[in-house]
């Protein structure tokens, strides 16, 4: 599997150079610290593997891969713990690693990529909603969704609940439908605007504007006849946040 990296911390650069050499079946063919020089060279080389930091010298990775075709290639995004930048990477289910890197996190990434190659294939509507929210400026109205089979890109507006269960998140469309992603609901709800979505129990996420009906027995009607149970601890704010729609 061929790989560009693109870094402009020399000293990630190296590490990551190391982390490459040590898998057999990785191959680096090039790498950059600048937008410039990727968008040059990327296009030419048709690299298998990118490993892209979000920040370079003089620009982000969104931008330069706005611009040029890396539809058959597979991303990894590099990032400092930065807040922003992880609910961009997230609302566009995209694999990515927090720097310092650790060996064993990179080993088991690249693995995942080598093994389902098609599922971590580059999305263009993946790549607009990071990038808009990376941006600034306006809240997302989209969030890909990345199932065992696909990566599915929905309106945040179609989400009537989410429903976790062992690590898992279901998420129920307005139109019937239903998608199963390997995350815990605790990561979508930190993604999901809290004017609108309300963590009514522990295992629910409910979207405020398909709420029919309150029960004061502990449960919540949609606007389709679907019921959602409310936790005790959590009536009192279900309650305030139903004066305010």
């Amino acid at each position: 599997m061929t790989v560009y990296i693109l870094e402009d911390e020399i000293n990630i650069l190296k590490h990551l150079m190391a982390l490459v050499n040590e898998i057999p079946y990785l191959q680096v063919v090039g790498y950059s610290g600048e937008v410039a020089k990727a968008q040059a060279e990327i296009p030419t080389l048709q690299p298998e593997l990118i490993l892209a930091d979000i920040q370079l010298k003089d620009g982000n990775s969104f931008t330069l891969f706005s611009r040029i075709d890396v539809s058959s290639s597979q991303i990894i995004f590099i990032t400092a713990y930065d807040q922003y930048a992880l609910q961009a990477l997230n609302l566009g289910a995209f694999a990515y690693l927090l720097k310092p890197i650790e060996t064993a996190v990179f080993e088991e990434a690249v693995d995942r990529c080598f093994k389902k190659s098609e599922q971590h294939k580059f999305n263009q509507h993946q790549l607009e909603i990071a990038a808009n929210h990376y941006k600034g400026g306006t809240r997302p109205k989209r969030i890909a969704l990345r199932s065992a089979e696909y990566t599915q890109i929905i309106d945040i507006g179609d989400i009537l609940y989410c429903k976790s269960d062992r690590g898992y998140t279901t998420f129920y469309l307005k139109n019937g439908s239903s998608i199963l992603v390997s995350k815990v609901l605790k990561e979508y709800e930190a993604l999901l605007p809290e004017e609108t979505f309300i963590r009514c129990h522990q295992s629910y996420l409910v979207n405020g504007s398909y709420v029919s009906k309150y029960y004061k027995e502990g449960y919540l009607e949609m606007f389709n006849g679907e019921t959602v149970p409310v936790s005790d601890r959590k009536k009192e704010v279900v309650l305030s946040f139903i004066d305010k729609i």
